[in-house]
């Protein structure tokens, strides 16, 4: 991994949101939000094909390529999913979670040619000279169930072979992983190598579980994570004691005892004056594998927020108290 990866900054841009992700960001919003995050100092920007089939690259190299002429930026994006034309497709619907004017749909292809094409393509719409980093998106039995057995042999026969081609050529800087779920990462590192893996989820507030596996072997092999969904799909920014609809876990609604388990949490950091989001934002960075951490950014003001809650200060005394209520693990590194 070329030396400059090995600082990406604790507090990454993830560009799902400028891709029109849910709902429509008008272009001059998404052209605002990436300035109002490269002029705070952000360096690390995450992007894909998937996130509005080609729209998120497009906006965020359109925007880049003004803000950033050097190209000192770091940047990444992901493989795995082509995009297949749909000239008949309702450009005005949700597509696949985006509402895009991008007259196209990903599918999952993780061959050798896909990942080639796919880079190519990302690199156009990038305008980039380079990616920094390059992920393999949503391998794992979480996206693919029984099917993922075959599909990751595909990826090990073809699509990583491509990305190692891609990094020893100097194409690419690093290569990785872009999954929701630790076991195809340990799985993975069981196969071959890679230099970073980007985790949406799994190591947060309310999930310690890499603990016990990921982490220790991350670390035996020299692979860091940036950590994105560090709110668990919004039920850690948002808390539960708001009085509002309960938000979400991990894309769905939240079950009773995790609904319970964010409230104890939110009590005891709002007895610190601490908000909820900016531990959830800050707990996983003291990690010594964690390199950064990506939330979703689109809106300034998402913007704005995410920069406030990182630089919250938040007391040691809520981390001890947290770890003695038995809602963080004792053995989970915690800020200082």
């Amino acid at each position: 991994m070329i030396e400059r990866l090995t600082n990406l900054g604790d507090l990454a841009f993830g560009a799902a949101s400028i891709g029109n992700l849910y709902r429509a960001v008008p272009e001059d919003q998404a052209r605002e939000v990436v300035a109002r995050a490269w002029n705070a100092g952000i360096r690390y920007f995450d992007t894909a094909p998937h996130y509005g089939f080609g729209l998120s690259e497009k906006r965020l190299g359109a925007a880049l390529a003004e803000l950033d002429p050097g190209q000192s930026a770091i940047v990444s994006t992901k493989v795995g999913r082509r995009l297949d034309p749909r000239p008949d497709a309702d450009l005005s619907a949700v597509r696949q979670a985006f509402v895009s004017p991008e007259p196209y749909e990903s599918m999952f292809d993780y061959s050798y040619g896909a990942v080639m094409r796919s880079y190519e393509g990302s690199l156009a719409r990038l305008r980039r000279d380079r990616i920094d980093i390059l992920y393999a998106h949503d391998i794992g039995s979480f996206a693919h169930g029984d099917a993922h057995p075959r599909l990751f042999r595909e990826f090990l026969d073809g699509g990583y072979r491509a990305m190692r081609e891609l990094r020893d050529s100097g194409a690419v800087g690093a290569i990785g992983l872009g999954v929701n779920e630790t076991a195809v990462c340990v799985e993975m590192l069981g196969e071959g190598e890679v230099d970073l893996i980007m985790l949406a989820g799994r190591y947060t507030l309310l999930e310690q579980d890499p603990l016990d596996d990921l982490l220790p072997l991350c670390a035996e092999r020299g692979v860091r994570l940036v950590i994105a969904g560090p709110y668990n799909s919004g039920i850690l920014a948002k808390g539960v004691r708001h009085g509002g609809a309960i938000p979400n876990f991990n894309y769905e609604p939240a079950p009773a005892e995790i609904v319970a388990r964010v409230g104890a949490i939110e009590d005891l950091c709002a007895r610190h004056g601490v908000p909820l989001a900016a531990a959830a934002l800050q707990f996983p960075l003291a990690h010594p594998q964690v390199a950064s951490v990506v939330p979703g950014m689109g809106s300034v003001r998402q913007v704005e927020d995410a920069l406030a809650l990182m630089a919250q200060p938040i007391p040691a005394d809520l981390w001890a108290e947290l770890k003695e209520a038995g809602l963080i693990r004792r053995d989970a590194p915690t800020p200082r």
